[in-house]
C-alpha cells in the first residue's frame, strides 16, 4: 500500500485548502482512512478519520464545524476540506490508512496559515 498525499500550502486566517490523499494497493476489507497533523514543537494530532464501508466519520474537537472529510471508496482517496483555517491549525499533516493488514502514514503535506 501506498499513499500519495496533495494540496498543502500557505493560505490566510479564514482561507479554505483542500487535501486529498490517495491510497494505492487496496485490497479490500474495512478501511480506516484520513488525517492526522503535527505543529512544531507539539505531538501528532488527530484531524479526521472516514470508514469504508459505511462511510461513518470522527473529528478531532479542534477542528468540528471547520472540516469535513469525504471519501471516494471507489477510488480510495479521501479529501479533507478545510475552512475558515486558523493560524493554530498550521501544521504537517499526515495521511493516514488502517487495514486489516495494518497501517501506514503518508509522507506528510505543509499547511500553514498566515494572519
Amino acid at each position: 500500500v501506498q499513499l500519495q498525499a496533495s494540496g498543502g500550502g500557505l493560505v490566510q486566517v479564514g482561507g479554505s485548502l483542500r487535501l486529498s490523499c490517495a491510497a494505492s494497493g487496496l485490497t479490500g476489507g474495512r478501511i480506516v482512512m484520513g488525517w492526522f497533523r503535527q505543529a512544531p514543537g507539539k505531538e501528532r494530532e488527530f484531524v479526521s478519520v472516514i470508514t469504508w464501508p459505511g462511510g461513518s466519520t470522527l473529528y478531532g474537537d479542534s477542528v468540528k464545524g471547520r472540516f469535513t472529510l469525504s471519501a471516494n471508496s471507489a477510488k480510495n482517496t479521501v479529501y479533507l476540506q478545510m475552512n475558515n483555517l486558523k493560524p493554530e491549525d498550521t501544521a504537517v499533516y499526515y495521511c493516514y490508512v488502517r487495514t486489516p493488514w495494518g497501517a501506514l502514514w503518508g509522507q506528510g503535506t505543509l499547511v500553514t496559515v498566515s494572519s
